[in-house]
């Protein structure tokens, strides 16, 4: 009886791990444009291998535009790259600000893959302090709250609206894409380094 009772509750574990578990969790592509042929994107990865993406008819193109710490306000919705941990904070790796528009795009706090123990989170900044010269930051999100130190050294960038057109050759391109039934690749949207700038997330 006791044996069926384990067995039973780690089938039960087994099935809630299963239901939390993406069913189809994104496929983050960074590297170089090859090609925009219609609405196919070919992407030179930064593995060497090429990807092919189906772009929605509706695309959204995202323009990422170098920035400073100063374009980093109160009130400013962003997305954080963090690594690790100091002094009870997150410590960032980069920050992207999202226009108005954008407000509560992935919204959250969750892995990322950028490096190994790396997150993400997206959230309004409630407020921000000096320490030395590094800055920490509160930020806010549905459910939680933060604190993410921002060295010197973190990248900073900003979202802008962009044509389609800029995604010609060579360019830096970061893709959120989605896994079809078929095995192929698709996305909504396209966020494109603008003037040389590289995606830092």
């Amino acid at each position: 009886m006791t044996r069926f009772i384990l067995a039973f509750l780690l089938s039960i574990a087994s099935l809630s791990a299963f239901a939390q578990a993406p069913a189809n969790p994104p496929v983050r592509i960074r590297g170089t444009v090859e090609k925009l042929d219609g609405n196919l994107l070919t992407i030179k990865a930064r593995n060497g291998q090429d990807m092919t993406v189906k772009l929605a008819d509706n695309l959204l193109v995202v323009g990422i535009h170098k920035a400073s710490v100063n374009d980093v306000q109160n009130g400013k919705f962003i997305g954080t790259t963090t690594v690790g941990e100091r002094d009870g904070a997150l410590v960032a790796e980069e920050i992207h600000i999202f226009p108005e528009n954008m407000r509560g795009t992935g919204e959250g706090h969750y892995d990322w893959d950028l490096r190994p123990n790396s997150k993400m989170t997206n959230a309004n900044v409630a407020s921000i302090t000096g320490m030395g010269k590094d800055r920490v930051m509160t930020v806010q999100y549905k459910g939680g709250e933060k604190k993410v130190l921002v060295p010197e050294n973190a990248a900073v960038v900003e979202f802008r609206p962009a044509d389609r057109s800029e995604l010609k050759p060579g360019a830096h391109v970061f893709v959120n894409a989605q896994r079809q039934a078929d095995g192929s690749l698709a996305a909504p949207r396209v966020n494109v380094g603008m003037n040389g700038q590289v995606p830092p997330m």
